[in-house]
């Protein structure tokens, strides 16, 4: 090309060496569709860049990022395995993205490790098709999910009912025309339901009020206000209910809505869902249990609690971290204005709904025709062969043959998350049991030093119970952000040995803390 010009694919091969890591076409794409770089015309129309454009951008942006957290965490930090370049989709791709949840890992990752590619991090390989890979925490199943791309077997594990019912609905086979069937039949059932009880001229005079309220006041995010006070920010708060006081206490239910006896629904509903979306939310709960399919009925399981999350009475900057109800309008930290909480599901279900079935379609493409089961159990305790005899034949025959070549997994870290709390709504949606007093290293019981010895008895019980169910050579790889330096002992207490270590960045975090971070993935063998 002239002038400096190349094209995406010769902008790939240029921004791999340049970076020493892959950057894909699509890598390019991105930046050039969100404005990171400029797009540009050959003289045959095709789309080009200018390479000194795509360099400043990496020096400014990647590079000088990078050169700022190997300064605090140390040069060893293993960049290829910051998956960076890699848009969200990609990190998030098809049944990845079915359910929020905190904690898991990018597939990314694992993929990484499971596939058969080598380079100069990644020496050898260590699985491959036809294999045998286990979880022991497995969470929301990405192992699994990664592990069935690659036409290898998996075991998961976990403690938390819902994330087995999450991982089993994320991994099983659907007849994908009963799934649309099904799954578009409650929705138009919901919405006539929400149509004929509840009247939306409510919500909608309400919302245009308040965007008239935040221009009148300046209350939104192209507007610097910073200087302003919350004790000001608050007023406005104040100003807006006095002003609409009779349109906000105005009920939105019909004279003659139909709804069912609030006492029947569980507890949780009442405390975090505004009454029209506690009875759609119930409707739709009942319309799971019409359904003959046990499998669909927990596929549309995961859509209502994914549902459900999205429309709880918070703020929108506390969704993940719920603290208090908030029912009605409040200046919201995080869009810079006066905002309002969900106050009907229809739209989120309808989203959901779409985007569960276009996922599963992207999955069915990709899935080997390999052996899947998650096991609902205590990793200290469970014994895996058992239980495959009981729920599985197939992988149990496989198991017989060949053991489990491997582990990849990432347990939870010392009190950081309460697994169970974090989809409390869905146990009491469900009626699913809790075990929150089985989780290792929850948020409850803090990071001081009893809590990290806890931490260090309950990892190395799991690794003495599982270990037998692995092949001599074995290769286990755990991710963890080990900053109290425990994974050393956990090794010699269940009697491995860490033979080598992995110190990735982890840049895409969900949290407002940004700060860098790191985290090891400990490569461990049968000592």
């Amino acid at each position: 090309m002239t002038d400096g010009f190349i094209t995406i694919n010769d902008a790939s091969e240029w921004a791999s060496s340049y970076l020493d890591r892959t950057v894909s076409n699509s890598n390019i794409s991105y930046l050039i569709q969100y404005g990171k770089i400029k797009k540009h015309r050959d003289e045959s129309g095709n789309t080009v860049v200018k390479k000194t454009e795509l360099q400043h951008y990496y020096d400014d942006y990647i590079l000088k990022k990078q050169e700022q957290w190997d300064k605090q965490l140390g040069e060893e930090v293993n960049w290829v395995l910051s998956f960076d370049q890699l848009p969200e989709a990609e990190r998030t791709k098809h049944v990845h993205r079915l359910h929020p949840y905190k904690g898991k890992f990018i597939p990314q990752l694992v993929e990484y490790f499971l596939d058969t590619h080598t380079d100069k991090f990644k020496t050898e390989i260590f699985f491959n098709k036809g294999d045998v890979v286990l979880d022991p925490f497995m969470g929301s199943g990405t192992t699994l999910i990664q592990a069935s791309e690659l036409g290898i077997h998996s075991i998961g594990i976990d403690v938390s009912g819902f994330n087995c019912l999450m991982s089993k609905v994320k991994t099983k086979n659907y007849n994908l025309f009963e799934v649309n069937f099904n799954l578009e039949n409650a929705l138009s059932r919901t919405m006539n339901f929400s149509k004929e009880n509840f009247d939306d001229r409510f919500d909608t005079d309400l919302r245009t009020a308040l965007s008239e309220f935040n221009q009148k006041h300046k209350l939104n995010p192209r507007e610097t206000h910073n200087d302003r006070s919350d004790k000001d920010l608050q007023a406005k708060v104040r100003e807006f209910y006095e002003e609409h006081d009779t349109l906000i206490t105005k009920n939105g239910t019909k004279l003659d809505a139909q709804l069912v006896d609030e006492s029947e629904m569980p507890t949780f509903l009442n405390k975090w869902f505004t009454k029209r979306i506690r009875h759609e939310l119930f409707f739709y709960l009942n319309q799971i249990e019409t359904v003959t399919d046990e499998e669909i009925q927990n596929l549309m399981r995961i859509i209502l609690s994914r549902t459900a999350r999205s429309c709880r009475a918070t703020t929108h900057y506390d969704l993940a971290t719920l603290k208090e109800p908030q029912f009605g309008p409040y200046y919201c930290y995080k869009h810079r204005k006066i905002c309002l909480p969900v106050n009907t599901i229809i739209k989120h279900l309808r989203k959901n709904t779409r985007d569960t079935i276009k996922r599963f379609e992207e999955y069915s493409k990709l899935k080997k025709d390999v052996e899947i089961e998650a096991i609902h159990g205590d990793s200290r305790t469970v014994n895996i062969f058992s239980e495959i005899l009981k729920n599985n034949e197939d992988l149990f025959k496989i198991l017989k043959k060949k053991k489990i070549s491997g582990i990849f997994t990432s347990p939870p870290y010392v009190g950081q998350i309460d697994y169970h709390e974090q989809h409390a709504y869905a146990y009491e949606l469900f009626n699913i049991s809790r075990k929150d007093e089985d989780e290792i290293g929850p948020l409850y019981k803090g990071k001081g030093k009893t809590a990290r010895e806890e931490y260090v008895q309950g990892i190395s019980d799991v690794l003495n119970n599982i270990k037998g169910s692995l092949k001599k050579t074995a290769d286990i790889f755990i991710v963890a952000n080990d900053k109290f330096n425990l994974y050393p002992r956990i090794a010699e207490n269940s009697g491995l040995k860490i033979i080598n270590t992995f110190k990735r960045p982890v840049l895409n975090r969900t949290e407002r803390d940004r700060q860098p971070y790191s985290e090891t993935i400990f490569h461990m063998k049968k000592g």
